[in-house]
């Protein structure tokens, strides 16, 4: 993955990142999804923070996908 034409929208846990990966996804937008711990385990090696996933976006699609982000992380607090 490139890092100049990503950028990182959320990091945190596993069903926040599913929940925000489903609303990126119904408006059109590819989220990649980076897990750690799932490569940790299926390369056998031990877990960093079980649960923990980062959700990266295109840099074209990064102020929609900030707003969705935003937008669950609010309904989340409440």
């Amino acid at each position: 993955m490139d890092h100049f034409n990503y950028t990182k929208v959320y990091a945190g846990n596993f069903v926040i990142a599913q929940r925000i990966v489903s609303e990126l996804q119904a408006i059109g937008i590819n989220p990649i999804v980076k897990d750690e711990t799932e490569s940790g385990r299926l390369a056998g090696f031990g877990a960093s923070i079980a649960g923990f996933q980062e959700i990266y976006v295109s840099n074209e699609e990064v102020s929609k996908a900030e707003r969705i982000v935003s937008g669950i992380q609010s309904s989340m607090e409440a």
